[in-house]
């Protein structure tokens, strides 16, 4: 398939899986609000998270697709099962390990990620219990992410994409049945976490097997294979992971101002929805055609394939990075303000989603220009330029957030800042080394187009900006905020799409040309399962 074939099928279903997502937002929204029991638990999600993002997705899935491609293409399906049997079963001690550790010292660890709540003994005491249940789903995550990886390698995408909806769903039932008080829905919520993982685990396994892979566990050694797998992987832990090691940061600053952590991660839901929906749609669905073109010596295809994606996730980018520019407070308060999460609450977290706006760009574009270096098995110059990101992070945001409390004003929005800082010195320095190596060189037609995109975006922030100051008009004609907000997004997404055809910042020609059926991978199947084409 195409890469926007791909893209549309991995984007679709993470679409789906946002949807329910944001239910399950509402959910713990209403249940939870924005005290000491919602800090808890959302610090205690971002742990597992993170290290799932840093060892499984980030890292692991990184390093691994292109070495299986490469031993699918060259040696066969034999030999590539083999290779990947043999790093699950090294993937799952590791990880198990690490998450037997991370339970035992669980108080520990949290004295300096939820410092500001130490002297608070019972919310601290629930943030530990709350992550030490989490922990189980980075163990299940971490087979997940590598059966997700063996179905990518095989062109077939649908399965990977669909397993987050397991994560919301657990959660929504979770809720549903415990919501009364919110200590209970935290703790029922949590658990929900980690059987959804036992469940997308189970989901990809039958996917992968499906598509023909056949993988086992053998016990656990480091082969040759299994250990230039995990040094591909080491550099690409820090590459893969440097935006959430940033936002454990912020996090751990943020304890210190009671509500920061859950305005923080509200805003967090609504800037990664394009990062899901675009950059890691796209990533996903460009590494495996990357890795295809690199070890075929096509250059010009491998540097045409990146224009064509730096345009198409710049297409969906721009326009949200522009809706969360121009009405921040209109869209937190219209899609999350109700139960005990209040309008001022609503108005804290816009503080920091006007700022991860901005940056939105650069978080989609990282996703975008890493997979060009693990694509030829450089992680090392990605880790390079995360450290220097995550070093800018911690120095600018520790240096806004104290110096904004000094100033009398809240100091998370300059966590913000520094996060969104720290995306766009990573983004510029990846460009410059792809530049100086000749694996970037942007064709003339691509700066256009992105130019053109940009007016379009422009056209849309000055509507939504009208819409924004007019919109007790708009809530006393549809009666509702809900009812206004859902306008001025749907709104909003049409008229932008027409003003982008109008200035020619797509055409149609170049979107029958983005879906048009591209060869299938080498060495093993193309496509979707059958009956389950995008």
């Amino acid at each position: 398939m195409s890469l926007a074939r791909n893209t549309a099928v991995i984007g679709g279903l993470t679409l789906i899986s946002r949807l329910f997502g944001f239910a399950r937002d509402l959910a713990l929204a209403a249940a939870l609000g924005a005290g000491p029991v919602a800090d808890a638990f959302f610090a205690a999600l971002r742990f597992p998270n993170l290290f799932r993002r840093l060892f499984a997705e980030g890292a692991f899935s990184q390093a691994f697709v292109p070495v299986y491609s490469k031993t699918l293409a060259a040696e066969g399906e034999e030999a590539a099962n083999r290779l990947a049997s043999e790093a699950l079963s090294v993937l799952l001690l590791m990880v198990g390990l690490l998450s037997a550790v991370a339970i035992a010292g669980m108080s520990w660890i949290n004295r300096a990620l939820f410092a500001g709540y130490i002297d608070d003994r019972e919310t601290f005491q629930l943030a530990n219990v709350l992550t030490q249940l989490a922990m189980p789903y980075l163990v299940a995550m971490s087979a997940t992410t590598l059966f997700s990886g063996v179905l990518n390698a095989h062109g077939r995408f649908f399965a990977a994409a669909a397993a987050p909806i397991l994560f919301n769903l657990c959660q929504l039932v979770a809720l549903y049945f415990v919501h009364d008080k919110p200590e209970y829905a935290a703790l029922a919520a949590i658990v929900a976490v980690s059987i959804s993982g036992v469940l997308q685990a189970l989901w990809v396994w039958w996917g992968a097997h499906r598509s023909g892979a056949r993988l086992s566990f053998p016990f656990p050694r480091l082969t040759p294979a299994v250990k230039r797998l995990f040094v591909l992987a080491a550099p690409a832990a820090i590459a893969g992971g440097a935006l959430q090691i940033n936002v454990m940061v912020s996090q751990a600053l943020a304890s210190f101002e009671r509500g920061a952590i859950t305005y923080l991660n509200v805003a967090d839901r609504l800037y990664q929805l394009p990062l899901g929906l675009i950059g890691i749609a796209v990533g996903v669905a460009m590494l495996p055609r990357l890795s295809r073109l690199v070890q075929e010596g096509d250059e010009p295809g491998a540097r045409g394939a990146l224009d064509e994606a730096v345009a198409l996730s710049m297409a969906f980018t721009l326009p949200a990075a522009a809706a969360m520019l121009a009405i921040p407070f209109y869209l937190l308060d219209g899609l999350y303000a109700r139960g005990a999460f209040t309008d001022a609450d609503a108005q804290n977290a816009a503080l920091a989603l006007i700022h991860y706006g901005w940056g939105v760009p650069a978080f989609v574009l990282a996703k975008i220009y890493a997979p060009a270096f693990f694509a030829r098995e450089d992680t090392k110059a990605p880790m390079r330029y995360a450290i220097t990101s995550m070093v800018l992070n911690i120095v600018i945001g520790a240096a806004l957030f104290f110096g904004l409390r000094a100033m009398g004003v809240p100091g998370f929005q300059g966590l913000a800042i520094a996060t969104s800082i720290a995306a766009w010195v990573n983004v510029l320095l990846m460009i410059r080394a792809l530049v100086a190596r000749g694996a970037y060189r942007p064709a003339p037609a691509a700066f256009a187009r992105l130019a053109r995109i940009g007016v379009a975006s422009a056209i849309l922030f000055a509507v939504l900006w009208f819409g924004g100051a007019n919109r007790e008009v708009l809530e006393a004609a549809l009666g509702s905020k809900e009812a206004a907000i859902a306008l001025l997004i749907l709104g909003g997404g049409t008229f932008y799409f027409a003003v982008a055809f109008l200035v020619r910042a797509v055409t149609i020609a170049e979107v029958r040309a983005a879906f048009r059926r591209e060869r299938g991978p080498a060495g093993g199947g193309a496509g979707l399962p059958p009956g389950l084409e995008g």
